[in-house]
């Protein structure tokens, strides 16, 4: 049997006993951060106008973002708010203080995109936000606020696609969004996706209608209720304009439709329509008579996806297309031209007080011109929409996952130098879709899936991808039922934990191969329902397949940690099914799982890695329409399911995409919705919202690498966040609960040495976080307290290494102990430069020495320790706590444990000499400015020649010390010769700084040597003359209130 670790079988015996819901808040210490890549997809966009500072661009899911510069910085601003889908974005042409934010995508032709809660309203222009109503309404594709009065708005609410329901349609408010009116509905299946005003004459608008529905097998674009509809008095009464000659209706039915009103001359309008072939249509009348003018496809391709256009404010000729390509006409719609603003358009805002400045929202983020398209500036924001994550064992470890409208990416956790530059983000094979994961026995070796059963392998010390396929038969614009093989968008890849480098993949079957992908083996019959009608073509109006839709696929394959040829399946037609021997016989355990509803997405499975026969499922029924939660639990093989996720509040936003058990504690679970984190201590029975700094974009994914104890989030919207050391999370209801403090344990801590940074064009928004360098110390208080907390570093003889001032807030903290021992000591002068009283001192009556040389500031920050156990002691008041943590060499250098403790003792006594240093420049200089006092005060002429006499030779004495006419300026470093603290300071550096883990060099002892005696020969001129010199000079002054006060000196 398998050594289990003492804390481990801990927490399988207390976890049932551990079951009330913890108050969040008790972790408000505890930060997420990002760490990469570059984010991708903005649907939603928009500017003050006359105002280029001023910008607004909307993420597919990764919140809304601001600039006040024009671009050089931008801000999230939504994200204390539960929803990450911003639709689409209205400033109030009255007031652009006043904000609107529809959330939901509108732009839909994959299961993957967020769902939105409504309509959220700011009136001081982003700072705060107020959600207005409309919560059901899933998706808002536009919001046009009345061009003069700001309280009336109109909302094209969608609906959220997944079935027939009534909160969708046009909406109108007259009160800012205290009360809505629907003034248009046209069925349940049908929903606006877009909306048009006459800025000239408010009351007349016209919306494009849209009849869509998706669920798991298809997307059905397309409908009687879809096409253009008219109103001329302010949404009281509506006309359908396919009875002036427009597609529409039930004898020409339209997919999704556009539609555009000039602003130079409101009586021109365009109309858009998802057809076989696209159609653009003009109307010189307002909507009475209507001309074709394109059946062009450039300008709305795959029209789900796009289909938007904008009028130039000042030419109704010109028009502007957002499709896959962003194209224009300039004799309205006749003829096109494309330009170079994005891939995969989506929305386009067009200053209407300059025709000049235009903004383009697309799958690369977004693209700003000024000068009518001549050139953009592109913009990428930190929103990537990652599929999933997973992680490998290196030190430090790699994260890797594939990104929507990206690649498949590898980057550090940790990349050693200031910050993780996006430059260290690599490809590893595959594509936007899919998997991305190391070879948990050769992580050199890396697999990555892509759409159309795409698999590569990927060999790190090569840089080469092999395409390994299952069956390398394109499917592209295939009906599903007629392919030998269905590959969902993101189907499942696995490794086994038990033989080495073999890999299952699933499509309807799961697929094996031990020879890294050279042949593939079945090892299952057809696991999922094979419903014929679920293997139609998907599009609608228009087919469209891309295995995006495609039905009765597998989803999630698992092997058991514990059983080897235990293997569990899941498909997106709802079916779980396991394996005891290998793929020989199988199971299919669905109908023993209770009030499951059909058709749902088995999104992920959790092989128990602590009992035989558990498992965990999460099941995602969002695309039916049902956003809840689904988690269920198995602890005989599937033979009973118990439902652990009903205490998860129900939202539009709490369907599941992942569930993960925590590796070290039995009944931890982590579960990741659509717009957030959850955590149980309980096996599911009570869930606690986790969010601190993480926004609330949906959580597709979930891992612990376990070397280092870290949580890695995988998020659809914005990047990859890790939750470093999750020791407190695992402990505190166990441990720390109820107590008046509490010292949680301490993760080992590498020695790590800082790596040569690669050459990059510097930190930009989408640069990731390192982690805090060194033993992260975690520790719980009961209440907020006066009483001293402090953190004492002690070795194991219990010799005081390092002193940390410790936080005293209520709950848990996090301090860091960067292994170095005490910084050197601060000079302090507090005199001014000779000929230069320009100098200030501080309120304090002092400056800081400042030398600005690189070269020296890592000479007197303290050298790291030595590798070793040490102990952390916590101190509260009078109480103590005390736990060891184990520090360990940098696997990567080359020196060794026994060059290490030369260097560090050799750094020492460096820091020793700098102390001793900084000990004789401060007591000179209390003695200069105590002469610098006197002289002005003193009587006798003898008293003031000997004082002054006494003053040039405390100013010889501090120049051995340091460069005196130093006055705090970068160039000073190079006006002076660099005296014996800053030489000091430099040799310290480079042991410290750049000695890597090697031992000192000889040149390097040598200098030392010489600076030694250097610093003994200053050592007695300042005894000689403040025992000497100065005790002489206070004889004779001793009739006089004036004394040098030697006994204030600092110890030498």
């Amino acid at each position: 049997m398998k050594n289990i670790p003492l804390l481990t079988l801990l927490f399988q015996f207390l976890y049932l006993s551990v079951s009330a819901q913890t108050d969040p808040s008790v972790f408000n210490d505890l930060k997420f951060r990002f760490i990469g890549p570059e984010g991708n997809r903005a649907i939603a966009i928009a500017g003050v106008p006359g105002d280029p500072m001023i910008n607004y661009i909307g993420a597919a899911s990764g919140g809304l973002w601001k600039t006040t510069d024009g671009g050089i910085s931008w801000n999230p601003i939504f994200d204390d708010q539960d929803v990450s889908s911003i639709g689409s974005l209205a400033i109030a042409p009255s007031n652009p203080d006043i904000v609107w934010v529809g959330t939901g995508e509108t732009f839909v032709i994959r299961p993957a995109h967020a769902m939105g809660d409504g309509i959220y309203k700011s009136e001081d222009a982003g700072k705060t936000w107020k959600r207005m109503g409309l919560e059901k309404t899933g998706r808002i594709g536009r919001v046009i606020v009345h061009p003069d009065n700001p309280d009336i708005v109109y909302v094209a609410a969608l609906g959220h696609t997944y079935g027939p329901q009534s909160e969708r349609g046009v909406y109108k408010t007259t009160d800012g969004g205290e009360t809505w009116k629907k003034i248009l509905f046209v069925d349940e299946d049908t929903g606006a996706a877009e909306l048009a005003i006459d800025p000239k004459n408010p009351d007349r608008l016209m919306a494009g209608m849209w009849s869509i529905h998706i669920n798991t097998w298809g997307l059905n674009s397309g409908g009687p209720g879809g096409g253009v509809y008219r109103t001329t008095d302010g949404g009281e009464s509506w006309e359908a304009l396919s009875k002036k000659g427009l597609p529409g209706g039930k004898k020409n039915p339209v997919g999704k439709t556009a539609v555009a009103i000039s602003r130079s001359n409101p009586n021109i309008v365009y109309s858009l329509f998802e057809m076989d072939s696209p159609a653009l249509y003009r109307s010189d009348d307002f909507g009475d008579t209507w001309t074709l003018q394109s059946r062009n496809h450039d300008i709305a391709e795959r029209a789900p996806y796009y289909t938007r256009m904008e009028i130039s404010p000042s030419d109704p000729n010109e028009l502007f297309f957002a499709s896959v390509r962003f194209s224009t006409s300039t004799d309205g719609g006749k003829t096109f031209s494309r330009l170079q603003a994005g891939g995969d358009n989506h929305d386009i805002w067009l200053d209407p007080t300059n025709g000049d400045r235009m903004m383009v929202a697309h799958d690369g983020c977004a693209s700003i011109t000024l000068n009518h398209s001549k050139s953009f500036q592109r913009v990428v924001l930190p929103i990537a929409q990652m599929y999933h994550v997973s992680v490998d064992d290196k030190i430090p470890y790699n994260v890797y996952g594939n990104r929507q409208d990206g690649y498949s990416y590898k980057g550090p956790s940790n990349s050693l130098q200031g910050y993780i530059p996006l430059g260290l983000w690599e490809g590893v094979g595959g594509c936007e879709s899919g998997f991305a994961q190391p070879d948990p026995f050769d992580n050199d070796i890396v697999w990555s899936g892509c759409y159309d059963g795409g698999l590569q392998r990927y060999n790190a010390r090569t840089g080469h991808a092999q395409e390994v396929r299952v069956w390398p038969e394109a499917g592209y614009g295939w009906e599903p039922g007629k392919l030998k093989y269905r590959w969902h968008w993101n189907f499942p890849l696995a490794f086994s934990p038990h033989t080495k480098h073999r890999v299952y993949v699933g499509s309807q079957y799961v697929h094996k191969s031990d020879d890294n992908g050279q042949s593939w083996q079945i090892i299952s019959p057809d696991l999922t329902l094979n419903d014929k009608t679920h293997q139609q073509n998907s599009g609608g109006i228009a087919i469209d397949n891309l295995m995006t839709f495609d039905g009765a696929t597998l989803f999630s394959i698992v092997e058991s940690k514990l059983e080897a040829g235990l293997i569990w399946t899941g498909s997106n037609d709802g079916q779980v099914s396991l394996t005891k021997n290998g793929g020989e016989t199988w199971i299919n355990v669905t109908k023993n799982i209770p009030n499951l509803p059909k058709w749902g997405t088995i999104s992920n499975i959790e092989a128990s890695r602590f009992k035989k026969g558990t498992a965990y499922i999460s099941v995602d029924l969002h695309q039916m329409g049902d956003f809840a939660p689904y988690v269920y639990k198995t602890s005989d093989y599937g033979e009973n399911w118990r439902l652990i996720s009903e205490s998860v509040p129900k939202s539009m936003h709490s369907f599941a995409h992942v569930i993960k058990e925590d590796p070290k504690r039995e009944g931890m679970l982590y579960l990741g919705v659509d717009n957030g984190l959850y955590i149980s201590t309980d096996d599911g029975n009570n869930w606690m919202r986790f969010r601190n700094n993480l926004p609330p974009a949906p959580v597709y994914w979930l891992e612990i690498q376990e070397r280092f104890d870290d949580l890695v989030i995988g998020t659809y919207g914005r990047g990859y966040y890790i939750l470093d050391d999750i020791a407190p999370l695992r402990e505190y209801n166990i441990d720390a609960d109820g107590k008046e403090a509490h010292l949680f344990s301490l993760r080992p801590a590498f020695r790590f040495q800082e790596r040569q940074s690669i050459k990059t064009d510097g930190p930009s928004l989408n640069s990731g976080k390192n982690p805090d360098y060194g033993v992260t110390i975690n520790y719980y208080l009961k209440t907020d307290t006066n009483e001293k907390v402090e953190v004492h570093i002690l070795s194991a003889e219990d010799e005081l290494i390092r002193s940390i001032k410790g936080k005293k807030t209520a709950g848990v903290n996090r301090v860091m102990w960067d292994l170095r021992y005490e910084p050197t000591f601060k000079p302090k002068l507090q005199s001014t430069p000779p000929g230069r009283p320009w100098v200030q001192l501080n309120g304090e009556g002092w400056r800081p020495l400042v030398t600005w040389d690189l070269d020296l500031m890592r000479g007197q920050f303290g050298p790291r320790v030595v590798p070793d156990i040490y102990k952390v002691k916590l101190i509260v008041g009078d109480k103590e706590y005390i736990r060891e943590v184990n520090v360990l060499k940098d696997p990567s250098t080359e020196g060794s444990l026994a060059d290490i403790q030369k260097q560090v003792s050799f750094s020492l006594e460096l820091r020793n000499a700098i102390n001793i240093a900084v000990t004789m420049i401060n007591n000179i200089e209390r003695i200069r400015a105590e002469l610098n006092e006197i002289i002005p005060l003193l009587k006798k002429k003898q008293d003031i020649q000997k004082a002054k006499e006494l003053r040039m030779l405390a100013e010889s004495i501090a120049g051995l010390l340091y460069d005196i006419h130093l006055t705090g300026a970068r160039e000073d470093a190079f006006r002076s010769p660099m005296k014996l603290y800053g030489r000091l300071s430099a040799l310290a550096s480079d042991i410290t700084g750049k000695g890597v883990d090697f031992k000192p060099t000889d040149p390097q002892q040598e200098v030392y040597s010489i600076f030694n005696k250097r610093l003994k020969a200053v050592n007695e001129k300042i005894k000689a003359f403040m025992n000497v010199e100065i005790k002489k000079f206070n004889k004779e002054l001793k009739k006089s209130e004036f004394q040098i006060q030697l006994d204030n000196k600092m110890k030498m």
